[in-house]
């Protein structure tokens, strides 16, 4: 919603600033222009990012349309999930939780958050350090290590779409000049048309320019920043359960783990003490 919201904004400021000042709207629009521009973008970005790189792309902003799904319910689950896995670790035994760890689809515990289950990332970091701690005796600083390595990676993982589309946003201005300056060189053949005829070629050429600069920093630029903040969000999740495991391990109870946990979410999606107990005690 932010993201439409934002785009009526640049588009209304923009376009109403240029109508009000006495601007024609005809003359902008230049569909050669954008696709000079639109596609020599897109196939920069083919030629700069390994496939999977563009699929993030396209995912993330689809994302970005239809909301991130790390939220304050989506911790809430996740914090939820975890206290349950420890509750029965503690109660029954590490062995205990060895089949909801290496089945999370048929655990009766895992299946209850679907939302976690959707992120497979996530939930493989989840089982894959449960299944560690059922099989080991690792000391809570050696898995405090291996857990912010594999997240500092992950972090990489996820910042990568943000800084492909970041750099087409600085590209785009650039191609907005190759589109000018081809307009220009089209204006070269109206030279002997009259002043009207090389006046509108010229406009049409700058408008290369200008949609160049907008889209830029209008739109591409702040989108790339969108995505960095959805990567955060869900870099937060991993440093939740990495702290809630890590205290586990340090013979912490399970309504202490989480606390853990919570404290290492944003404060702007961090439940509060008691709303999370009392989601806790409703699963």
């Amino acid at each position: 919603m932010l993201l439409i919201i934002g785009a009526v904004i640049v588009i209304a400021s923009v376009l109403g600033g240029y109508t009000l000042h006495g601007g024609n709207l005809a003359v902008l629009w230049q569909p050669t222009e954008v696709l000079i521009i639109g596609g020599a973008a897109v196939g920069s970005f083919v030629i700069a990012n390994p496939m999977h790189t563009v699929k993030e792309v396209f995912s993330g902003l689809l994302r970005l349309l239809t909301g991130s799904p790390f939220n304050k319910s989506y911790y809430m689950d996740l914090l939820s999930l975890l206290y349950e896995v420890f509750d029965k670790s503690r109660k029954q035994g590490v062995m205990a939780i060895e089949e909801d760890i290496d089945n999370p689809e048929e655990s009766p515990i895992f299946t209850r958050y679907p939302a976690i289950m959707k992120s497979r990332h996530l939930l493989d970091f989840i089982t894959d350090y449960l299944r560690i701690i059922s099989s080991g005796n690792m000391a809570p600083h050696e898995l405090e290590g291996m857990m912010e390595s594999e997240i500092e990676s992950r972090q990489h993982e996820l910042e990568e779409p943000a800084h492909a589309v970041n750099k087409i946003a600085d590209a785009l201005p650039g191609l907005g000049i190759v589109a000018a300056v081809l307009g220009i060189v089209i204006t070269m053949n109206f030279l002997t048309e009259g002043p009207e005829k090389i006046g509108l070629s010229v406009a049409a050429a700058l408008v290369g320019t200008f949609l160049g600069i907008w889209m830029g920093y209008g739109f591409v630029g702040p989108a790339s920043i969108a995505l960095e903040h959805t990567a955060k969000y869900e870099l937060k999740a991993y440093e939740c359960v990495k702290s809630a495991i890590v205290a586990t391990v340090a013979g912490q109870a399970p309504q202490m783990a989480i606390e853990f946990g919570r404290k290492a979410l944003p404060t702007e999606k961090r439940p509060g003490f008691q709303e999370l107990n009392d989601h806790v005690r409703s699963k």
